[in-house]
Parts: C-alpha cells; sequence; structure tokens
C-alpha cells in the first residue's frame, strides 16, 4: 500500500467536481425543508458505503457483460464531460423526482445527488489510472466535506449566495471538462 499525495489530490479535486456539492446546496435547502430535516451523517455514510462498493464490485459487473475497462472510462468520460457542460452553462439534463422527500438524506441526498451514476462511473473510471488506496482517500476526503456542506447548508447559502454558488458551478465545470476530454483522448489510445 503506498499513498501517494498528487494521486489523491487529483482523485479528490475529480470526485469533488463530478459530486459538486457545493452545486447541490440549493437541492439540499429545497428538500430540507420540505423533509423538515436531513440526516448529514447518514446520507453520507450511505454515499460512501456506494462509492466504496463500486469502486471493488463494479469492474466485476463490467466482467459480466463482458466490456473492458478503457471502454467504461471513455463512457464514464462522456458522462463527465455532460455533466460539466451542464455546470458550466446551468441546464440540467439528469433529473431526479423533488415530491419524494420520504428518506430524503437517502433519496435523493445519498443516491443520486452525491453518489449518483456519475460518481460511480468515474470511481470506477479513476481504476484506470490511480492506486485503490489513493481512490479510497480521495473518497473519505470528498466524504468529509459533503458531510460538513451538508450539515451546514443552511449557513453556507445565507454567506455565500445564489450568484457565488454559480460562480464555484462554473469553474468547478470547467475544470471537470478538461479532465473528461484528458480521460476520453488517453483511453481511445489504449484501444
Amino acid at each position: 500500500m503506498q499513498f501517494d499525495f498528487k494521486q489523491i489530490l487529483s482523485v479528490t479535486l475529480i470526485l469533488f467536481s463530478v459530486i459538486d456539492i457545493i452545486g447541490s446546496v440549493p437541492v439540499v435547502i429545497d428538500l430540507r425543508k420540505k423533509a423538515g430535516k436531513i440526516y448529514s451523517g447518514k446520507a453520507t455514510l450511505v454515499a460512501g458505503i456506494l462509492m466504496i462498493t463500486f469502486l471493488f464490485l463494479g469492474q466485476s459487473i463490467l466482467g459480466l457483460f463482458g466490456l473492458n475497462l478503457e471502454s467504461f472510462a471513455i463512457a464514464g468520460g462522456i458522462i463527465m464531460f455532460i455533466i460539466a457542460i451542464e455546470m458550466i452553462l446551468g441546464i440540467t439534463l439528469f433529473k431526479y423526482d423533488p415530491e419524494e422527500v420520504d428518506g430524503a438524506s437517502i433519496v435523493p441526498i445519498a443516491f443520486p445527488l452525491i453518489a449518483g451514476a456519475g460518481t460511480l462511473t468515474t470511481i470506477l473510471t479513476l481504476r484506470v489510472e490511480f492506486a485503490t488506496e489513493n481512490i479510497i482517500a480521495g473518497i473519505i476526503i470528498n466524504l468529509i466535506f459533503v458531510y460538513i456542506v451538508l450539515k451546514t447548508s443552511t449557513w453556507l447559502e445565507r454567506k455565500i449566495g445564489a450568484s457565488g454558488f454559480g460562480i464555484l458551478r462554473r469553474v468547478f465545470g470547467i475544470i471537470l471538462l478538461s479532465i473528461a476530454v484528458k480521460l476520453i483522448l488517453t483511453n481511445i489510445a489504449g484501444l
């Protein structure tokens, strides 16, 4: 087991961009108003279990369908590309049902808001370039940040404001777009 600070930082930033918990704060606040309460710890724990489980079992699932990791990495890069376009342009392509507020800590906060299709695809895609222990470290760092943001979402809403969230979302969108392009090009060469 060998931890690499550069890899951990890269994984952390990639996952931070994909999870986009800062950009999701308005959704979290809206759900908190509808559901009455969001259990930050429960949502974070369930999202973490989903992410780490997919990190280890995702490749076996691919094997059942006869897919290789490079093909999945390209597909993941395309999903990351689409998520980045959403972030940059302020549009929504992936939707969830906001009427389901029962157990809002699990659905839609833990899944699909935190550990959604984009996050799970990205985690499996990261296995192509990064060591497993560094991916786990990046997941844990993101989960700590997610927990803090969920716990302080109403305070953040007052401090940063809607325009501040818009700026942060676009900046991380551009970073994610660049990463997606690199991931696609690298794995196309690998095929």
